[in-house]
């Protein structure tokens, strides 16, 4: 008995020493920061955060491999606590929401009918699913079974709906869509994300330059969520006000229901909610990402500079802006007319800009009162130029530099600046693009008694937008076609009396696709005039390369005096250089420079985070999706267009009041009711007698973009 106990005690010593040998040799150290991180969590472990639960997480904050704000569902709260825990700053991150990008669901056509179990996964094994769109959402729900936290729901037209409010990002939704149509983006991603031959698409989207969501404004119209649609358009192009008057809508040379019907007045009921936030008296708020303490400056205040500036700072940047003119805005301000866009509805736009936290400074010109090394020693990690195109062409004919006779970009810009300038009673405007019409139009209403333009093709040849050449007509411009300006014949005061001018013929299309002018001989033609503008063109002003120093003299530039830069990221030969707008381009669209002011701020985004500078796979950039474009619309009941309201012409000349008004709720709310309501390939043929019938939307608050 005594020998047993004695045993036992023996082997429990033995068995003790092993195990605290054991526990020496194995021993695997847990850091307590671990546990105290992971109590700061939500404990949903729903792997929204990128790790398979929260205590994955927790072990990655301790090591150094993720942010104390990587809880998606604790938010600021969860993120404060957990940096607390490890002794740094919080950091916070944007939070991610789920959204669908299709709109088509059920009104997909069917490819068969499907009897199986009723799930988008096991529907999608057979051929991609039942509906005929390769890429569309399929509808049975996958994605709201998996979703924790009640934040989709099925809507009425057969696809899942967000609800923003509950949606914490887990990506739960994007996890189970077997056809990849559930997207979880921060707010961030959102913005930088450009058109790809993946996205779901309608034609109209594809065609405008700024990539706006045409169909998605328009439906928060038809419903009456204005403020949304503001936010959805401001999510691609904060210049909503300026774009609503002064764009020529190319968005609309696709309009499906244009194929069948009149297009949709997309860019009126653009215009329409951009003046009811306006009138409103209110500024929607405008999110921004948490601060990343970069500096970016952008040199040049237009609408690619400002838009540039505009994305960079919603992205978390610190933003300057340096312009040259007495006041921000560019062509807006000092080319466009007040007629066609008031600088009151300017300075309210660009207000907007500038109080999400952008600074700025006017009267400095890059090269003579600044330049590289003085902006690279100031500590900006990049810079944007967006410098514009004010440098007008010569007409290079004997005379131009008579009194009287003025170049277009130089004549506009001055009246915008307030200045007087003598105005004769006989004008000839020489050129047949906007820049000459506008020139046409102010004249006019500045007492000029007859206003000619002068244009060496024809009128089908003139690339001016079409309703500006009939509002000119219609204001009594005389047109003078097929006629090539030769010489300025002036007095003996050397002031202008006569423009000769050769007639001439169309021969054959030259590379520009329309038919060459070709002179006729001996037909030399004297119109008198005492005031002529040149209005044939114009190109930026890259002289700052000549002036400046060594790495400045660096840069690319084209025969065209364009800054040369890689189109697809918009940076230049100097790494830290990028350009959009006039400044890359040449003369374009307002809308094409803020296209590329926001393509700009995601590469220079990049740059500045030390991330890769490069395009998203499969960009469309001015391509479009083949399977989009359809020869006819089945089933479209014609329905007028709304008309665009415009002040009488007997009223417009004698002042600069805005001649083109927007539309009243009742019109826009029509028109919205006019849109098919377009994805990829889906659309809604009786979109308009049905929504007819519908009782009127109320207004509602959404979220900011």
């Amino acid at each position: 008995m005594i020998a047993s106990i004695f045993f036992m005690l023996g082997l429990g010593v033995v068995c003790a020493g092993i195990l605290t040998a054991a526990s020496r040799i194995f021993y695997v150290y847990e850091d307590p920061r671990i546990a105290r991180v992971e109590a700061c969590f939500a404990g949903a472990n729903c792997g929204g955060c990128g790790y398979a639960g929260c205590s994955a997480a927790a072990v990655a904050v301790v090591a150094g491999e993720a942010d104390p704000s990587v809880c998606i569902v604790g938010g600021p709260e969860s993120a404060t606590k957990a940096a607390e825990v490890m002794g740094v700053e919080v950091g916070l991150a944007e939070s991610p929401k789920s959204y669908n990008p299709c709109s088509g669901g059920v009104r997909a056509a069917d490819k068969f009918v499907y009897l199986g179990v009723n799930t988008c996964r096991a529907q999608a094994v057979l051929s991609g699913g039942q509906r005929a769109c390769a890429v569309g959402c399929i509808g049975l729900g996958d994605c709201i079974d998996a979703c924790q936290f009640n934040a989709l729901k099925m809507g009425p037209q057969g696809y899942p709906v967000v609800v923003a409010e509950n949606c914490v990002g887990c990506g739960a939704c994007e996890t189970v869509c077997p056809k990849y149509v559930m997207k979880v983006k921060t707010m961030s991603e959102r913005l930088m994300h450009f058109n790809c031959s993946s996205d779901r698409l309608a034609p109209c989207r594809q065609t405008c330059p700024a990539e706006i969501d045409i169909p998605q404004y328009i439906a928060q119209i038809r419903e009456g969520d204005y403020e949304g649609a503001v936010n959805t358009i401001r999510e691609r192009n904060p210049f909503l006000l300026s774009c609503g008057r002064v764009c020529p809508h190319p968005c609309e040379t696709n309009c499906r229901r244009g194929i069948e019907d009149e297009p949709v007045s997309i860019n009126q009921l653009k215009r329409f909610v951009a003046d009811y936030e306006m009138n409103s008296e209110e500024r929607l708020p405008i999110p921004t990402a948490p601060e990343t303490r970069k500096r970016v400056a952008v040199i040049g205040g237009g609408p690619a500079g400002l838009t540039c500036a505009y994305f960079l700072r919603r992205l978390g940047h610190q933003v300057n802006i340096f312009e040259a003119m007495p006041k921000l805005g560019g062509m807006l301000r000092y080319g466009i007319p007040e007629y066609r866009l008031p600088k009151q509805v300017l300075d309210w736009e660009i207000q907007t800009i500038l109080d999400l936290g952008v600074d700025f400074h006017t009267n400095v010109k890059f090269g003579y009162d600044f330049d590289l090394s003085s902006l690279v020693a100031s500590g900006f990690d990049a810079i944007f130029l967006g410098i514009g195109a004010w440098k007008d062409a010569s007409l290079r004919v004997e005379g131009e530099d008579l009194k009287g006779c003025y170049t277009g970009i130089d004549f506009l810009s001055r009246l915008a600046g307030g200045e007087k300038l003598p105005i004769g009673q006989t004008a000839a405007i020489i050129g047949g693009g906007n820049t000459a019409i506008d020139c046409t139009r102010n004249l006019i209403r500045l007492g000029a008694e007859k206003v000619y333009i002068v244009y060496r093709r024809t009128r089908g040849e003139m690339p001016a937008n079409e309703v500006e050449i009939d509002a000119a007509e219609h204001e009594g411009v005389e047109f003078v076609f097929l006629a090539a300006p030769v010489k300025v014949i002036g007095d003996e005061d050397s002031h202008a009396t006569h423009l000769e001018y050769l007639k001439m013929e169309l021969g054959e299309p030259d590379a520009s696709g329309r038919r060459r002018p070709v002179p006729i001989e001996g037909s030399e033609t004297l119109l008198q005039t005492d005031m002529v503008i040149t209005a044939i063109g114009q190109s930026p002003d890259v002289s700052f390369t000549e002036r400046t120093q060594k790495r400045l003299a660096d840069l690319n530039t084209t025969r065209w005096n364009t800054i040369e830069v890689n189109p697809e990221t918009l940076q230049s030969n100097i790494p830290y250089l990028f350009a959009a707008g006039d400044a890359a381009t040449g003369p374009s669209l307002v809308v094409s420079a803020i296209g590329g002011g926001r393509r700009a701020a995601r590469s220079i985004h990049q740059y500045v985070l030390g991330q890769k500078i490069m395009a998203q796979e499969n960009e469309l950039n001015n391509d479009l999706i083949a399977e989009t474009l359809f020869d006819q619309v089945d089933g479209i009941v014609k329905n007028p267009r709304a008309p665009m309201p415009e002040l009488p012409v007997k009223e417009r000349i004698y002042s600069f009041i805005e001649v083109d008004q927007v539309l009243t709720e009742d019109s826009a709310s029509g028109e919205s009711n006019r849109c098919l309501s377009c994805c990829l390939t889906c659309y809604d043929p009786d979109a308009a007698a049905s929504n007819a019938a519908q009782p009127k939307a109320k207004h509602t608050k959404s979220e900011a973009a």
